[in-house]
């Protein structure tokens, strides 16, 4: 991937999300909202500089914003992470028919919405010889909300190895793979099927004709 957005991934660890009532709290959850806006600035950012967008021609020139769904730390769960002992690297195919290399890091526990989930999350073989993402962790996903308000194929997520066994993920962080707003100039790991999740996740970036204006 082009850009690796890490941001602030290590958080206080009161619980976030379960049964939060206001979803944009800003004075109950003041870090964890400005960790999420930074997130949003960010990736807004990098659509509009030409060194580091995937967009080409008409669409970099149009882009203004990206659209997301309203901050909801209903989304920004806590999971537990069991780690894959004695993993062994695989291919993952992606958008263009190549495939990149993996290995299985771990899996993810968790309740959204009052449902038991799991996600498995990964490790890229070419990042682990960079000293500044060896501890990085991937995690695609599908959700109920894909063709709809997101990109068909799925979204992203980045995250970081915790120093315990609880992993922070905030799907207010999901992001759309650089494919899928320049499938001729990037390929896209496909989100393994184990991690389809039957239930919409309505946090992260939408994919949307507003994306840009026309």
């Amino acid at each position: 991937m082009k850009k690796i957005y890490l941001l602030l991934l290590l958080v206080s660890s009161f619980a976030f999300g379960q049964g939060l009532k206001n979803k944009t709290d800003k004075k109950q959850f003041p870090a964890e909202i400005l960790e999420i806006e930074t997130f949003q600035k960010e990736l807004n950012r990098e659509y509009k500089t030409e060194e580091e967008t995937p967009l080409r021609g008409s669409n970099f020139k149009k882009f203004k914003s990206h659209p997301f769904f309203p901050i909801d730390l209903n989304y920004r769960v806590k999971a537990k992470l069991v780690k894959t002992e004695n993993a062994v690297p695989f291919e993952i195919p992606t958008s263009s028919g190549r495939t990149k290399k993996y290995r299985e890091f771990g899996k993810a526990y968790f309740t959204l919405n009052g449902v038991e989930q799991v996600l498995t999350v990964y490790q890229s073989l070419a990042l682990l010889d960079d000293p500044e993402y060896q501890d990085y962790l991937f995690l695609p996903f599908k959700d109920e909300t894909n063709g709809k308000d997101t990109y068909g194929g799925g979204r992203y997520l980045d995250l970081r190895i915790p120093q315990n066994d609880e992993l922070i993920i905030d799907f207010n962080k999901a992001y759309h793979p650089l494919c899928a707003y320049n499938a001729t100039d990037y390929s896209c790991p496909i989100v393994p099927q184990n991690n389809w999740l039957q239930l919409p996740i309505e946090a992260g970036v939408k994919y949307q004709d507003i994306w840009f204006e026309h």
